[in-house]
């Protein structure tokens, strides 16, 4: 480890000449509307990206995950470097990236088509900073992670896979300093409420969805949630009515309960469920929900030497490591046994809006920990219980 540090400055520095050719291809991909389920036509052009650097197995499967793999010198082991290829934008929005001096701006830049850049010019930077290594690195573009996805490409990979995984680092573009190595368990839902177009308003105490929601919603924020473990209910969304004067005959709720714990988590589900059940009990219209997504909690131990030589690397570049639990492909990738992580690339504004931005400069400081992060796996530093 100790060599691995001494060269994190230099990565640094050398980082800064592949410049043109991270920027070339965050503007390639990032121009490219990629919104859930609807991710093929990225993952075709990172395949093209891909061949054009002379991987091997360069492919797309059936769930438009891109991969390939840059082969070791020994390729005894595989090393998992992995950023999800949807954003929250439809294809109806502009995708021009703008690109000024210091700056990227542009719709999706941060969440995710940085990492999806950094991955595609993964081998360029591992040539210019004169780097090899032992086992073969396979880059994966996953899809369908946002969302209604619910991680559905990375499931679909680690199911299927058949390379065995020393361990796994996933990418995102935002915030550098970040550090996952652990998941908050999750239930992602969504309330729903109707009402009959034929139902008769002239009925004293008639009431529109959005009524029968608020409902919903004063129910759920009654509900007792412990502090230990840690758990929240998080209204996330909420959408009703068409106009002034039109009575409101669909409104819907989306939320998470997010715990520690699985069984907290059920307890509180079956609570909306009462809740849910009775309201729709009621005459008038029907109040329904479904589950869109799970997460089941897992971590690494904090005394994990993948968690500890991360840190030591973050820290060196002069981060703080910022740890928080992760709600993404990490979930998946912990699930099956491979130890992993989840890093930020560089510093980000107005993340999710249209003039989403990012920095140019903290990128190579971001290059820089996931290069010496994959040295440090590589040569064993990062193995573990």
């Amino acid at each position: 480890m100790d060599k691995i540090i001494a060269d994190l400055d230099d990565y640094k520095q050398r980082a800064r000449e592949v410049r043109d050719v991270l920027l070339g291809n965050l503007v390639r991909l990032g121009e490219v509307p990629s919104p859930t389920f609807r991710e093929r036509r990225r993952a075709e052009l990172l395949q093209q990206i891909f061949t054009e650097n002379g991987l091997q197995n360069c492919s797309i499967d059936e769930m438009s995950n891109a991969m390939a793999v840059m082969p070791g010198t020994e390729g005894g082991e595989n090393i998992l470097v992995t950023a999800h290829s949807d954003t929250d934008f439809t294809e109806e929005v502009d995708h021009n990236i703008t690109l000024q001096t210091d700056r990227v701006i542009g719709p999706g830049v941060a969440d995710n088509s940085l990492g999806l850049a950094v991955l595609a010019s993964l081998p360029e930077l591992v040539d210019c900073l004169g780097e090899s290594f032992r086992n073969n690195i396979i880059l994966l573009s996953d899809s369908r992670s946002l969302g209604r996805g619910d991680l559905g490409g990375m499931r679909f990979f680690i199911e299927n896979n058949r390379l065995p995984l020393k361990a796994a680092v996933c990418m995102e573009g935002a915030e550098l300093s970040r550090l996952s190595f652990g998941c908050i368990g999750v239930l992602r839902a969504e309330v729903n409420c109707t009402v009959p177009d034929e139902y008769d308003w002239t009925k004293f105490g008639a009431a529109s969805a959005i009524v029968s929601l608020n409902e919903v919603i004063s129910r759920i924020l009654e509900i007792p949630t412990p502090t230990r473990p840690r758990t929240n209910v998080m209204l996330e969304r909420v959408e009703g009515g068409e106009s002034l004067s039109t009575v409101a005959t669909k409104a819907r709720l989306q939320f998470e309960i997010r715990s520690d714990s699985l069984e907290t988590i059920e307890s509180v589900a079956n609570q909306i469920d009462s809740i849910i059940a009775e309201i729709d009990s009621r005459e008038g219209g029907d109040v329904t929900w479904k589950v869109i997504a799970r997460r089941r909690p897992n971590s690494l131990p904090f005394t994990h030497p993948l968690v500890n030589n991360t840190k030591l690397i973050l820290e060196t570049l002069g981060l703080e490591p910022r740890m928080t639990p992760s709600t993404a492909e990490l979930s998946v990738i912990l699930d099956h046994n491979v130890p992993a992580v989840t890093l930020g690339l560089t510093n980000v504004e107005r993340l999710h809006q249209m003039d989403e931005t990012i920095y140019i400069e903290p990128m190579f400081t971001g290059i820089a920990q996931l290069i010496g992060l994959l040295r440090a796996i590589d040569k064993g530093k990062c193995d573990g219980d």
